[in-house]
Order: structure tokens, then sequence, then C-alpha cells
């Protein structure tokens, strides 16, 4: 698939000022370009025992994850996205946070005209996804081009309270 630096920063909002997490655990996970997950079992697909995009970083002292992947694939029902969790371990209690990001669909047309996403099914828009429908808007990257491939990066902000 084409490359993507993907760079996810975590703070904490508290009295109208963010400061940086550091520490936080950052997991990522996705489907391949052809839409495949990896170790699961699905009637377009079986990947059991074979790892690929998934993975997890700890935010650096300016709160930052940084990754290292592909712009994902398409599968249907679902618009292009990635998944991702936020756990950072509190003084008297852990927090978590699960969401995702997703792509504006001009670029992903863009992206998925060319191999090896090409020749697929047509793919969920944005606008036909539900999960999307309900904040997906806030949650779609900015995404630039890059010396190779793609990079975004993206603000989670979290209440640690």
């Amino acid at each position: 698939g084409v490359p993507l630096a993907l760079v996810l920063r975590v703070a904490t909002v508290a009295a109208g000022s963010c400061t940086p997490v550091v520490g936080a655990v950052v997991d990522v996970w996705q489907c391949d370009a052809t839409g495949a997950y990896s170790d699961i079992r699905d009637p377009r697909f079986n990947t059991v025992g074979k790892r690929f995009l998934r993975g997890y970083q700890i935010t650096d002292g300016e709160g930052r994850a940084r990754f290292t992947t592909i712009y994902p694939g398409a599968y249907p029902g679902r618009a292009v996205h990635i998944h991702f969790k936020v756990r950072v371990k509190g003084d008297t209690k852990n927090h978590e946070l699960v969401s995702q990001i997703y792509f504006d669909d001009v670029l992903t047309d863009r992206v998925h005209a060319q191999p090896p996403y090409s020749g697929r099914e047509r793919r969920t828009r944005n606008s036909e996804d539900g999960l999307y429908r309900r904040g997906g808007r806030e949650l779609t990257l900015a995404v630039t081009e890059a010396k190779e491939g793609y990079a975004a990066s993206f603000d989670v902000g979290m209440k640690l309270t």
C-alpha cells in the first residue's frame, strides 16, 4: 500500500488548557490495501495466525506516538478508517479511549484508483457510514503529501479525572 506516516498527539484537557500526556500507550490497527485485517477469519479472507498493521507506541515528552503504516484499504459497510486506543495509567484509576480516524473521500478516491487498491468493489463513502455520521467529521485526518506517500497527525484530548 501507499506509505502513511501517522502521528497521534495525546493531551490531557483541564481548566481550558492542554498538557501533553507522556507515557500513554497508543495502539493502532487497520486493514491492508485489500480490506483484510490481520489474524481474522472472515467470509472474504482468512488471516488467522498472520500479524500485520497492528501495533502500539508509547507517547514521548511531547505526547506524540509515531507510526509508519499504509493508507488503509476498504471493505464493505465501512468508510476508510484506522482504529486507535489510548491507555493512560493514572494514580488512582486507569483511563482508556477507543475511537477511529477517517480520511477525506476525495483523497481516498485518488489513492484507491491506483494498485494495489484499484479493481476492488465499490467502497463505502463517509456519508454512508453510520459511525462516521455520528461525529466522524471531527475525526477526519488532515493528510498531506510527503516525500514517500502521505503524512497526517491528529490531536487526541482526554479528561483524566
